[in-house]
């Protein structure tokens, strides 16, 4: 990519680094030496203390909507990426430290981070990553041994994220607010290479291309966006600059996971408004791929009128494309054969039932995975789902329909329980288990909280008696309302 596309800029020295948490399985599959990344040197590396040979560390140019707001200058302000690796099927993957210091995108700030979010976004991308969605990773996490000031002195670290790229809807916002038509064709260029690599041999070039690029990024976020709403994750703050061009969850901040079932739910400090609430995260996402769309009308037609409208056909398919998404991974949280009318009834009335009775989204689903299609209910399973609510009876309508659906449709019981069981997790990482980590670590610098968590997320779905706690919502004194940026 051409230099206007980032800024040159070296990670700015820490005083004391020290390794915190070191992901060897992802170092492994990347061809890196995990011995060679907890050395002394490799720590430097993680640290941005050395340069990797070679390299030549950026940190990338882009603009973006922050909660609606039009703002042409944001860039990447505290992170420096500072090379790539191919994994084992020859992928690229982008490495980058974030709260690695100042860049030419600061505005002011410091380009540095605290502990406790560079933790929530180390355990919160690892736990994606477990339930099979598409995410970002984290590598490391590195202790700097500098303070950060934010609304106390607070201990700085450094993560090591890894993605397919780094390319946002803010960076084609940033060149088309200039009028770059040749900057955002080059910037589509590179994002098919990099990452849909089958639609340039598909496609050999002209505006078939940009409209074949368009259509799979509405179509891939479409469905990430419909996986996230399957497991209950909030992302938080969906700014433009915060939705990777590249299909991954990307930008942890002050996401969360649900405890009780509410659409409405918001946990981030700075969503005053419910902007980003659970409920509102698809259409957000149609907006957000509305604004990408604008950005490549030079490129969709010569004509705009034309562009405009082959644009709008692609936006108004985003809502089938969601909803057959969403609706297959409901289909098989509940265990259905077939997504019928029946199915889709019913799932609203329990998704209902959850909201009226303040239902734990995970541990409901996953007391239903339990239950078996029979009428006598001699699994003893039923009572573990209907104590989820604060109002057990909210069930009693439901579960007589859906066990007679389930078994409408056949199939052998033992083998749609499995099924159930492997797409409804039984362990998330829940805020309150996640603040403790970060308590546990800052105050008394015990990672073993972090440690079992890291443990517990990294295997959803399967039972294990020694983490059981783990599974249980918070009680009173534990719930965790509100989550934070960090910047």
């Amino acid at each position: 990519m051409s230099e206007e596309f980032f800024a040159l800029v070296a990670p700015t020295p820490v005083a004391a680094p020290s390794l915190l948490k070191l992901n060897t399985d992802l170092a492994g599959s990347l061809g890196l030496s995990p011995e060679w990344l907890a050395s002394p040197v490799g720590v430097e590396t993680l640290a941005g203390n050395r340069a990797l040979p070679g390299a030549a560390p950026l940190a990338m140019a882009y603009a973006g909507h922050q909660f609606g707001n039009w703002v042409p200058m944001l860039g990447d302000g505290r992170a420096i990426q500072i090379g790539e690796a191919l994994d084992a099927e020859g992928r690229t993957h982008g490495i980058q430290l974030k709260g690695s210091g100042p860049t030419p995108f600061s505005r002011n700030g410091d380009g540095r981070a605290a502990i406790g979010p560079v933790l929530r976004e180390y355990v919160l991308s690892e736990a994606m990553f477990a339930l099979g969605i598409p995410t970002t990773r984290a590598l490391a996490m590195v202790r700097t041994g500098e303070p950060v000031y934010r609304e106390r002195a607070e201990p700085g670290a450094i993560l090591t994220r890894v993605a397919s790229g780094f390319v946002r809807v803010g960076t084609f916002q940033y060149f088309a607010a200039q009028g770059r038509t040749d900057s955002i064709r080059e910037l589509a260029d590179h994002v098919i290479e990099r990452r849909y690599a089958d639609l340039s041999t598909e496609i050999e070039g002209g505006p078939e291309r940009y409209r074949a690029l368009l259509s799979r990024v509405v179509a891939v976020q479409a469905e990430l966006i419909a996986q996230w709403m399957c497991v209950g994750f909030i992302h938080g703050v969906m700014n433009t600059d915060n939705m990777s061009i590249m299909g991954e969850t990307i930008d942890y901040g002050p996401c969360a996971f649900l405890d009780e079932y509410d659409p409405g739910k918001v946990f981030s400090s700075i969503d005053r408004n419910g902007r980003y609430a659970y409920h509102q995260q698809p259409g957000i996402g149609l907006w957000n791929l509305t604004r990408f769309a604008e950005t490549l009308l030079p490129l969709l037609d010569e004509e705009e009128e034309a562009a405009i409208e082959f644009a709008t056909s692609v936006l108004d398919g985003y809502a089938e494309l969601f909803h057959a998404a969403y609706g297959d991974g409901l289909r098989q949280k509940f265990g259905f054969a077939n997504w019928d009318q029946a199915a889709q009834d019913l799932s609203g009335t329990f998704l209902d039932a959850m909201a009226q009775g303040n239902a734990d989204f995970t541990l409901a689903f996953r007391h239903l995975s339990e239950l078996s299609a029979a009428e006598d209910h001699a699994d003893g399973g039923e009572e573990a789902l209907r104590l989820t609510f604060s109002d057990p009876s909210a069930v009693d309508a439901f579960l007589p329909l859906w066990r007679a659906k389930v078994r409408d449709e056949g199939g052998e019981d033992g083998a749609r329980k499995a099924a159930m069981r492997a797409v409804n997790p039984l362990f998330i990482p829940r805020n309150h288990r996640v603040q403790e980590a970060i308590d546990a670590l800052v105050d008394r610098g015990d990672a073993a909280p972090l440690d079992a968590l890291l443990a517990v997320t990294a295997r959803p779905f399967e039972e294990n008696e020694e983490y059981a706690p783990y599974a249980n919502p918070p009680e009173p004194d534990e719930i965790v309302r509100q989550t934070f940026c960090g910047t």
